[in-house]
C-alpha cells in the first residue's frame, strides 16, 4: 500500500501564506497602476490551453509542459507562458482590432521540474505585449517601461542587459564554416560557458583574424562605445544590420532618459528560435538571477493566422519580492469584538458601524462568564458584555 502523502504537495508547488502573498499583491497593485499609466490594458486567458495550437506555439519545451487529457480526448496544458495564449487571443477574438495592440497580464505559469532544487513549477508573472508595431521605438517602449516597473517596486540598483539575436548568429556565419561548429558555439554562449566556448575556438581551424573576432565578442559589453566595436567586427550583412538596430535603439532610449541603467551585451541569447531582434533581461543588483527577460518575437503571430511583429515582457514576481524591501504600507490595528450572545446584535451593530469607517473588525462570542479566549497582540479590543462595555 502506498504511503500517504500527508501535508507534500506536488513537486516545485508552493504554499504562499498571508504575509507573503499580501507583499505580492501589493507590488502587483503598483506595478498594474504603471502599466495602465503606459495605455496597456489587462488580459486574462484560460489555465488550460489545447497543446497543438499554444503549446506548439511556446517557447516552453514539451518536456518542461504539465499535459493532459480532456474528457474528448484532446492533450492539453497548463499554460507555460502567457505570450503564446495572448497572440491566440490577438489573431482570433481580437482579429478585428487594428494594430498596434497594448496588453498586460499577471498570471501564474506552470513549467515542470525533473527534481527538487528548490524550482518552482508555478511562477507568477506581469508581463506586457506590445503588439502589430515593428518599429525600434516599440522596442524602446518596453524596456523603458520595463525600467519604470522596477523603479516603482523599489528596485534601487539594477541594470537591462540589451542584446539582438542576429548579431551572434550574423558573426558566427561570418566566421565559422560548419553549421555543427556554430550550434556548439551558440550552446556555450546560452549556457554562459565562457571558458567552454574559449577552448572550442582555440580548438577550431580558423585563421588569425577569424579568431580574434570570436574572442572580441566576449567583450561587447558595456556602454554606448560597444556599439562602434560590434560595427567594427562585422561585415555588410546579418551582424551589421543588428549593430544599427540597436544604436538606433540606444538613441531612443536616451530620449526616454533610462540608458543609465542599460548595458549592452553583444553575446546575451535568449532562445533564438523564438526571438528575432532585440532581446533583453534585467537584474538587481542583490540578485543573480534575471528579474524581467524580453524581446522581439515577430515570426509567432503568423503560427495563429495573422501575421505581425511584437515585442514585450515578463517580470519574474518571485524574484522582486526577494529583491525589493517594499511592503503594504502599515494598517491601523485590526479591531476585535467581543460580546455575549445576549448583547449580539449590539455587537454586530457596532462590527458593521466600524467597518464603514474602514476600520478591519474581527467578532468573536465569548461565555456569559466573561473567559476570553486568546488573542494577537496587535489587536485593539472592545467588549460588549451587557456591563459596562469596555473598549
Amino acid at each position: 500500500m502506498a504511503k500517504p502523502l500527508g501535508f507534500e504537495k506536488p513537486l516545485g508547488m508552493r504554499d504562499i501564506l498571508p504575509e507573503s502573498l499580501a507583499r505580492q499583491r501589493y507590488l502587483e497593485a503598483l506595478l498594474r497602476e504603471q502599466i495602465e499609466q503606459w495605455g496597456y490594458e489587462e488580459i486574462a486567458t484560460p489555465s488550460l490551453e489545447y497543446h497543438d495550437t499554444v503549446g506548439e506555439a511556446s517557447v516552453t519545451t514539451t518536456e518542461r509542459m504539465f499535459k493532459l487529457l480532456d474528457k474528448q480526448g484532446h492533450t492539453v496544458v497548463l499554460r507555460p507562458d502567457m505570450t503564446a495564449p495572448i497572440a491566440r487571443v490577438v489573431s482570433s477574438l481580437y482579429k478585428q482590432i487594428p494594430f498596434p495592440i497594448r496588453l498586460y497580464y499577471q498570471a501564474n505559469v506552470f513549467r515542470a521540474q525533473e527534481k527538487e532544487a528548490g524550482r518552482n513549477a508555478e511562477f507568477f508573472q506581469t508581463g506586457v505585449e506590445l503588439i502589430g508595431d515593428g518599429s525600434v521605438d516599440a522596442d524602446a517602449e518596453v524596456i523603458a517601461l520595463a525600467v519604470a516597473c522596477l523603479k516603482t517596486a523599489g528596485i534601487r540598483s539594477f541594470q537591462i542587459a540589451i542584446g539582438h539575436a542576429d548579431f551572434m548568429a550574423g558573426l558566427l556565419e561570418e566566421t565559422v564554416d560548419a553549421q555543427e561548429d556554430r550550434n556548439r558555439l551558440r550552446e556555450r554562449l546560452t549556457d554562459r560557458d565562457y571558458v567552454g566556448y574559449r577552448q572550442l575556438v582555440d580548438a577550431l581551424p580558423l585563421d588569425t583574424d577569424r579568431r580574434a573576432r570570436l574572442y572580441a565578442l566576449l567583450r561587447l559589453r558595456g556602454g554606448k562605445g560597444k556599439i562602434d566595436e560590434a560595427r567594427e567586427l562585422t561585415v555588410n550583412g546579418k551582424a551589421r544590420r543588428a549593430v544599427q538596430t540597436v544604436a538606433s535603439l540606444w538613441e531612443a532610449l536616451e530620449a526616454y532618459g533610462v540608458t543609465e541603467h542599460v548595458l549592452l551585451d553583444f553575446n546575451l541569447v535568449l532562445h533564438l528560435n523564438y526571438y528575432t531582434g532585440i532581446v533583453f533581461e534585467g537584474y538587481a543588483a542583490n540578485l543573480g538571477s534575471p528579474l524581467v527577460g524580453g524581446g522581439r518575437y515577430d515570426r509567432l503571430l503568423a503560427q495563429f493566422g495573422r501575421p505581425a511583429p511584437a515585442t514585450g515582457f515578463a517580470i519574474k514576481m518571485d524574484r522582486l519580492l526577494q529583491a525589493t524591501d517594499a511592503k503594504p504600507p502599515k494598517k491601523r490595528n485590526r479591531l476585535l469584538i467581543l460580546y455575549t450572545e445576549a448583547n449580539r446584535s449590539r455587537a454586530l451593530q457596532e462590527a458593521q458601524k466600524q467597518r464603514q469607517n474602514g476600520r478591519v473588525v474581527i467578532t468573536r462570542l465569548i461565555s456569559e462568564s466573561g473567559q476570553e479566549p486568546p488573542h494577537a497582540d496587535d489587536l485593539d479590543v472592545i467588549r460588549i458584555t451587557g456591563e459596562e462595555d469596555v473598549g
